[in-house]
């Protein structure tokens, strides 16, 4: 295991945005991100590395990973649905932003002595937990041989439909969740058990707080020419100009994705005042 150890360090984020750099550049050539993707997945990395070390970095890379990996699996198969989600897998900056930075804030928090390091680690693992168990849930979920329901009324709907959820999506985050969650008490030394429950259990919830969010107030568009619902603005797929048909034009799928990674943060957060 290895030491915990969260504080401002130049070189050791001189190591990590160097680092970095260099993965962001592979994912790059390799297309998991654009060019803007590269970049602030290359500051991402870099603070997370230089403020939490290793095991911040382990954590994150696992993710990272893990999710991009994700995205070439029955990747025909996913076609289909992936004409509704706002984005294709390449992720650009504001996905990258949206999935790390309240984990980079969590470490911000902890360095300049704002949040206590149990606390900071907790709320760290928990945003990460969260984004991990929407990403793979989305990769994996849209696969379910039954129709996805919406989480707010059980209405059947497509798969890839935001704010739709599954059995098979719902496993498929707990699983992501508990792989985070897992990492976060083993990889550190002396952070204890309440950890991983903590991160595993807020994690699971904070992909479901995204789904509500996407059945209810996400900016959701409608393809007069597919006669379809989509997150794509201002273009759907077949090229046709979309239109808002609900939510709130600003929450996009990054928003939601932000917001989500909060809400299980500060679960963790409160939960981690009681038990650790």
């Amino acid at each position: 295991m290895l030491e915990l150890n969260i504080q401002f360090s130049g070189e050791r984020l001189a190591l990590g945005l160097a680092l970095a750099a260099l993965i962001s550049l592979t994912a790059w050539r390799l297309g998991a991100l654009t060019g803007s993707g590269a970049l602030a997945a290359s500051l991402v990395g870099g603070l997370t590395y230089g403020l939490g070390g290793l095991p911040a970095a382990i954590l994150l890379v696992a993710f990272f990973g893990s999710s991009n990996l994700l995205s070439r699996v029955y990747a025909e198969r996913k076609r289909k649905a992936a004409a509704n989600f706002a984005k294709g897998g390449r992720r650009d900056w504001a996905q990258v932003a949206a999935n790390g930075g309240l984990p980079v804030l969590a470490l911000l928090g902890a360095a300049s002595g704002l949040i206590a390091l149990p606390l900071a680690w907790a709320a760290f693992a928990a945003a990460l937990a969260t984004v991990n168990a929407d990403t793979w849930a989305t990769e994996l979920g849209v696969l379910s041989k039954t129709p996805p329901r919406l989480i707010t009324n059980g209405k059947a709907v497509s798969p890839g439909t935001s704010g739709a959820v599954s059995v098979l999506g719902s496993l498929v985050a707990l699983g992501a969740a508990l792989f985070i969650g897992v990492l976060a008490w083993l990889v550190p030394q002396a952070v204890g058990l309440p950890v991983f429950l903590i991160a595993t259990t807020t994690g699971f919830f904070g992909s479901f707080f995204d789904s509500y969010l996407g059945a209810t107030v996400q900016a959701i568009y409608y393809c007069p020419k597919c006669k379809k619902e989509t997150e794509r603005n201002p273009l759907h797929t077949c090229g046709t100009k979309t239109y808002l048909r609900r939510g709130w034009a600003w929450l996009n799928n990054d928003w939601v994705n932000f917001l989500s990674a909060v809400c299980g943060a500060l679960l963790a957060w409160g939960a981690a005042t009681f038990f650790m």
